[in-house]
């Protein structure tokens, strides 16, 4: 387990100064996938609307911009995303614009991050990028199964709530940079946004403190974050990586594991067929957990979708352990 105090970079002295919205024109800010835009949403607040470039329920992954998407994109004075091993699209449709800044947050010094198929990497991104944004492979455009396949950089970093906490600073400092006009206001909604995360860690860790012996499966390997942060037991992920599609000896393995009585609960995902996690578990003594959904494709977006994010997730978690 990994938890500890939550940083906050932004002093709550700025809330003192109060916000000041219309104070100066806000910049066009564009995000990746609902995670990011809901980090983006509560630093601006009533100053701006970040546009969402990936459509309700869409993979992020594998995403197609509409015409009017890459015109909204190469306008925009501020992309932020996750990065290419999390929106490859993305990194394809920035390639071909001309113009708009861009925070990979993924990249950014000081995130904690892990690879598919790592425990608890709990390295940062010093050394495993390089100055592009990329794994360093000496190959300057990754292939899809080396940006999403075993041992590839793990790019799910929000499910751990200190790296979101990072971002909020580096997010308010873009915007700031931007748009100084409105900086009081950036850096006070930055503040209120730390409050929440804050309070939100505080109450998934004490959800879910009672179950970190109990064993989980789920869809695919991208809760590492979220468990070597609470100290929860993922004792195995049907598909090892977000592009790796389980084989016949994989589903054997797993269902072995299940019929062994180590496995408390397994759970579907989000995006994902969830006929094969019922066929894996049928007559194995576990119980079928509720979706996840890591990546936010079933919550309205806005500013409060990362506390719902998270909250859902051990909910869901916590329901089916503790119900067993």
């Amino acid at each position: 387990m990994r938890r500890r105090p939550l940083t906050i970079a932004i002093t709550v002295a700025a809330l003192c100064l109060g916000t000041r919205p219309g104070q100066a024109s806000a910049p066009e800010v564009a995000t990746d996938m609902p995670v990011v835009h809901s980090l983006v949403s509560m630093v601006m607040g009533d100053i701006g609307h970040p546009r969402l470039l990936l459509e309700s329920g869409a993979d992020p992954h594998d995403f197609q911009l509409r015409p009017s998407q890459v015109s909204a994109l190469q306008g925009a004075d501020l992309v932020i995303w996750i990065g290419p091993e999390m929106t490859p699209w993305l990194d394809r449709a920035l390639a071909a614009a001309s113009g708009p800044a861009t925070l990979a947050l993924l990249h950014q010094k000081g995130t904690t991050l892990r690879t598919f198929g790592d425990n608890a990497s709990g390295g940062d991104s010093e050394g495993l990028t390089d100055g592009d944004g990329h794994q360093t492979d000496g190959d300057a455009t990754p292939k899809h199964d080396e940006l999403h396949g075993s041992g590839a950089l793990d790019p799910h970093a929000w499910l751990d709530p200190q790296n979101a906490a990072l971002w909020i600073g580096l997010i308010t400092d873009a915007l700031v940079e931007k748009d100084p006009g409105n900086a009081v206001a950036y850096r006070a909604n930055a503040s209120l946004a730390l409050m929440r995360v804050e309070t939100l860690e505080r109450g998934v860790a004490e959800r879910l403190a009672r179950f970190a012996e109990a064993g989980i499966v789920v869809a695919h390997d991208g809760y590492g974050y979220f468990a070597d942060y609470f100290g929860l037991n993922i004792v195995a992920a049907v598909s090892q990586g977000d592009a790796t599609e389980p084989g016949a000896a994989r589903r054997v393995e797993v269902r072995e594991l299940l019929k062994s009585g180590e496995v408390t609960c397994i759970f579907p995902e989000a995006g994902r067929d969830a006929a094969p996690m019922t066929t894996l578990a049928e007559g194995a003594p576990v119980r079928m957990g509720d979706v996840l959904d890591p990546e936010g494709l079933m919550l309205a977006p806005g500013p409060d979708l990362y506390t719902a994010l998270l909250t859902r997730m051990a909910e869901t978690i916590a329901k089916c352990v503790g119900d067993s």
